[in-house]
């Protein structure tokens, strides 16, 4: 589907007042750039694996908003424009300008590749569709990944931590368990460190075509894994499904607070001296989520850091 999207320029000080106008008139998915540096609580919440680079705050705001093409695009810039009047008798406003143009919803897809380029994971390569592989790095271990609707390129320092971590503890054959798998990054790499099974749960239903294309493209055969759609800490189904005391290495790369609810949950579905590997862990809520670990009866075998980031490896004791 094509949209027309609009940029209005406006300033730092005006943008959520705009943002409200333009909502009120029954604008939706209204989008903020600005140069004020991310919080680290902003960071977590985010949780991407390219983080955009910011510049100085120059006190400037770009809010985009879109409209269908059948949409009657004149009388809305209209009353947006005799909206942005209107405040300017109590708001620095800023120039107001609007500047017009075309795009579809598969856009957003390409522009990742402005972003999105090969790079290494210790003597990982993880690459894109559209690069090639160098001569000088045709003896690593090559994943083919390409980033769609679903999370998870590698890129981010909470996937590296964990991807170090189930290399370090899996021992051949072993059945993983990756909870919000995304694009199904670390049960592809546990497969290709000699894992022989895995399993992959998500609450986005384009994890399923993330992870199979995705796997495919790395040679890995349809048997040797699952994607389940559905929650972990709270879907009876989805925990039958996964089953029960199977796992020999159980790891979740999600947000500290979800790991609070999720950590009790999985003790039953890892094996008598399973590991359970965690990460997304911003560095102020460690305590938390080892707190919650260690209320599980598990043991904390490792705590590793990356940046602001954490990842709490544990074992689960034989007689649990």
């Amino acid at each position: 589907m094509k949209w027309n999207k609009f940029r209005l320029q406006t300033t730092v000080e005006a943008e959520e007042i705009v943002s409200s106008m333009l909502m009120d008139l029954g604008i939706q998915g209204v989008e903020i750039e600005d140069k004020i540096p991310l919080t680290a609580r902003e960071k977590e919440q985010m949780f991407v694996d390219i983080m955009p680079e910011t510049e100085v705050d120059d006190g400037i705001a770009y809010l985009n908003f879109y409209l269908e093409v059948e949409e009657d695009k004149e009388s809305m810039l209209q009353k947006v424009r005799q909206e942005l009047e209107e405040m300017r008798s109590y708001l620095e406003v800023g120039e107001g300008t609007i500047e017009e143009s075309q795009t579809e919803d598969v856009d957003w897809v390409n522009n990742w590749k402005q972003y999105f380029h090969q790079f290494c994971v210790d003597d990982i390569l993880i690459i894109p569709s559209w690069e090639k592989v160098s001569a000088e790095d045709q003896d690593k271990t090559i994943i083919h990944i390409d980033p769609g609707t679903a999370f998870g390129t590698g890129m981010h320092e909470t996937t590296q931590l964990c991807i170090r971590q189930i290399r370090k503890y899996l021992k051949p054959g072993a059945q993983i368990l990756d909870v919000g798998c995304g694009s199904g990054i670390l049960g592809m790499l546990a497969l290709k460190f000699g894992a022989g099974h895995s399993v992959g749960t998500d609450l986005d239903p384009c994890a399923i075509d993330a992870t199979h294309e995705n796997m495919e493209g790395n040679g890995i055969l349809r048997e040797q894994y699952d994607v389940i759609i559905g929650n972990l800490i709270n879907d009876s189904v989805v925990q039958e499904t996964v089953g029960y005391e199977k796992y020999d290495i159980i790891v979740a790369n999600i947000l500290a607070e979800v790991l609070v609810e999720l950590t009790p949950v999985v003790v039953s579905h890892l094996k008598p001296g399973g590991i359970y590997i965690t990460s997304g862990i911003i560095d102020e809520k460690e305590n938390v989520v080892a707190g919650v670990i260690t209320q599980t009866g598990m043991e904390i075998l490792e705590v590793n850091h990356q940046g602001e980031w954490v990842s709490i490896t544990a074992k689960k004791q034989e007689n649990v």
